[in-house]
Formats: structure tokens, sequence, C-alpha cells
């Protein structure tokens, strides 16, 4: 018993000494004077050396190496981020349109990471991940207090493969899992399509195809109506678009604006900041403009936003965006890895900027949620009658065929857009808008 309690008392005062050894050096560096950037770079060499020999298993330099410049980097905001150079080329191949993954863009709040928007058409989508979701848990395992980066890692695998992701999302009391088959995701930067005399094009993403989507897009849908005259407006459609390239923004902002800045960017020097003005030559050639925007809405869909807000050119229909209003430069790194930096906040052409404030819409319209009783009310409409389901009714004798073919006309264009409220009530309420501007046209 003795010779046990001396072994004891010599493991701890081992320790003590261990312990004293290995903190003694490093308080050494603690002086009256600030200690200078080579001080504490040998600091940083000090550590490496000593968890490299002395940590309790094996470690990889390069891996240490990484984990010391990422933290570096996310220390300053959760959008800088060191790029290893897989993630690199993944960054590269994303902004071409096509990669591998869910289709989702997240953030880190608060420790969790939380969902900026999911990408049309992807498996994030289809499976009903929603802006503003917050994911605690991969595979069961928990994403809390990890690094952004370390937890999309989590969400990364083959093509094909399985991931359950838990959400807790606002409204919902618990927790609930969403599975999700990870699958190749190819964005269609700009999808475009008529609704009676609107064209709507929906911007999914900021990517090196989006201008020109956007113009064939526009150009396809206008020529489809019989023409600009039988155009009444258009709706930009910017919704859970998680923003992308700057140059993309400046050029879609451009193409609705004869003249004035688009944005402006403000680096740490006066002396970088940038000015980025609107070229004569409107697509919409005049028309009006509702841009839609949620708060899955960020950054490159910001600018566009308010630009156009700015510039009276549009009404900014929804509710309020994400509020990300700081620029990212990539810079590629040697060994083929890249580094995220923000460089620079950007500004609205009044001088304002949406950093963690997001753009105010002008109508502030809310997308309801869906009941569940709404298919069984929808059901029973289905057998509300007329005077005209009538057997044996009177016929209207005041109008011509044509004209009855035309109030007929009328009414299913009505239906089509009751339809479109209960479809996506945002949307609606943009079509309206520009439907009730084009009704008050004295050129009409």
């Amino acid at each position: 018993m003795k010779k046990f309690v001396m072994a004891a008392l010599g493991g701890t005062l081992a320790s003590v000494v261990a312990t004293t050894q290995f903190v003694g050096p490093l308080l050494a560096q603690e002086a009256n004077r600030p200690a200078s950037v080579y001080e504490q770079l040998d600091l940083f060499g000090d550590i490496f050396e000593r968890i490299r020999a002395q940590y309790v298993t094996e470690v990889d330099e390069a891996d240490l190496i990484e984990a010391a410049i990422n933290g570096m980097l996310t220390s300053l905001d959760p959008h800088s981020s060191y790029l290893p150079p897989q993630d690199a080329e993944d960054m590269r191949v994303q902004t071409r349109g096509e990669f591998g993954g869910l289709g989702i863009e997240v953030t880190q709040e608060d420790g969790f990471v939380k969902v900026v928007s999911p990408i049309d058409g992807t498996p994030a989508d289809a499976a009903g991940m929603e802006a503003g979701d917050f994911i605690t848990h991969v595979d069961g395992e928990s994403v809390l207090g990890l690094q952004l980066d370390e937890a999309v890692d989590l969400m990364r695998g083959p093509v094909g493969s399985e991931i359950v992701i838990t959400v807790v999302r606002e409204g919902e009391e618990e927790p609930f899992d969403v599975s999700i088959i990870r699958d190749t995701i190819k964005l269609t930067a700009v999808r475009s399509r008529l609704e009676g005399e609107t064209v709507v094009l929906r911007v999914t993403t900021f990517n090196d195809q989006t201008f020109p989507n956007l113009a064939d897009g526009l150009a396809k849908q206008v020529e489809e109506a019989g023409g600009m005259d039988n155009v009444n407006g258009f709706v930009l459609d910017l919704r859970n678009n998680p923003g992308g390239l700057l140059t993309q923004a400046i050029k879609v902002s451009d193409a609705f604006l004869e003249a004035g800045e688009i944005v402006s960017t403000r680096g740490r020097n006066p002396a970088d900041g940038e000015r980025f003005n609107a070229q004569p030559g409107d697509l919409a050639v005049g028309k009006p403009l509702v841009v839609l925007i949620n708060g899955g809405s960020a950054s490159a869909s910001e600018i566009v936003a308010g630009a156009l807000q700015d510039h009276r050119r549009a009404i900014v229909v929804g509710t309020k965006s994400f509020g990300k209003g700081s620029v990212q430069t990539v810079m590629p790194l040697r060994g083929d890895g890249a580094m995220r930096l923000t460089t620079a906040r950007y500004y609205t052409p009044s001088g304002r900027s949406i950093q963690a404030l997001g753009v105010s819409p002008d109508i502030v319209v809310e997308q309801p949620r869906r009941r569940p009783d709404e298919e069984e009310e929808e059901t029973n409409n289905r057998f509300s009658r007329s005077e005209a389901d009538l057997r044996g009714r009177l016929d209207n004798d005041s109008l011509s065929e044509d004209e009855i073919r035309q109030i007929e006309e009328d009414r299913e264009k009505a239906e089509a857009a009751a339809q479109l409220r209960e479809d996506d009530y945002q949307l609606a309420y943009a079509i309206d808008i520009l439907r009730g501007l084009s009704a008050l046209d004295p050129a009409k």
C-alpha cells in the first residue's frame, strides 16, 4: 500500500514536472513589452514541434499546418477560409455551373450550420430544405463547435449515397431528420417562363452562365409572347439565390438599367475602392419590373435588388434578404490550394451597406405555409356549381360568339392566376402588381 501511494505521488510529481517543462518556455514569451511578429512565429514553431513530437498519437504535419491556416482565416469572419486543393477545384467547377453535392448553400451562426438557401432542382430542394433551417447533426454526428468547412466535409460524399441531416426549423416544436441522396448538381442559372402576359426570370445562382442565360431566356419568352408589345412586365425572381460572382451581379443589374452606379466596393485602403456603372441598353425596354427576394437572397442577389431598388427601376417584393454585404476575393496559393479572403464591403448606389441588415422590400409579402386541411378544402370546392351548370338554363342572348369566347378566355386566365396564388403566393402577388400597372398605362 505504501509503495502504491509512493508510486501515485511519483506519478503526480512527474506530471507536475512535465507540465512545468512544457508550459515554462511558452510562458517565458510573456514580458512587459508586446511580442513581435517574429517572436509569435517562433512560438508557433515551438508549439508545432511539440505537438509533432509529443502528442499522444502520431499526427499528419500537413493536416496540422492546414488546420492552423484555416483557423487563422476563419477567426476573421464566417466567409474567409482556406480551400485545400480539392475544395479549390470544386469551387472553380461550381462557378462554371456543375458540381457534386446536396445543392445547399450554408453559413455559420452561433456555432450552428445555417441554411442560406437550397438551390432549385437539387436533392436538398427536393427533400424540402428551407432557407433559415439550422443543421444540428449529420448522420447522427453533432456539428456544434465544428468549423464551417469541417461541417461541410461531413456532408460531402459519393454521388448516390444517402445522408441524414437533423434540422431545427422555426415554427417546428421538435428537430426532425431529412434524408437526402447526394447527386451531381447541374445548375441552370436562369429559368424563364411566361405567366399570362408576364415574363418570369428565375435566377438561381450567379455563375459564368447567368447573364447569357438571362438574355437568352428573356428574348425567347418575349418572342413566345408575340413581341414586347404583348408583355406587361417582368418578374426577376431572386428568392433563395445565395449569390456568386460579383461580375455577374453587375451584368444582371446592367441588363435593366440605362445609366448610373450599380454598386461600389470599399476596402481597407480608400484608394482600392471601385465603382461599377451601367451602360446604355435595357433588355426590358423600360417595361415594369418586380424583383422577388426573401431571407435566402444573399450577396450578389442583394447587389441586384439594391441597385434596381435605388434607381427606382423595380418594385422589390417579398421579405428581408439575408444581409451579406461583403466581397470575398479568391487568391490562388502554392500547391493548388486557394484562400478566400474578405477584402471589401459593397454599397448600393445610394451609399447604403446591407451588411447584417439586408435589403428591405418595398412591399412585404410573406409566403404562407400550406395547411394540412387545404387539400381537403380544394377537393370540396371542385363540386361548387353555377347557373351555367344547370340543365335547361337560358342562353345569354346579348353577346356574340366571339365575345363569349373572349369572356371565357379571360376567365381561364383569372383561374390560372388564382391557381398560381395557391402554388406561389409571392410570385402571384408580383404578377398582380404588373397587371395593375398595365391597367393604368394610358398607352394601352
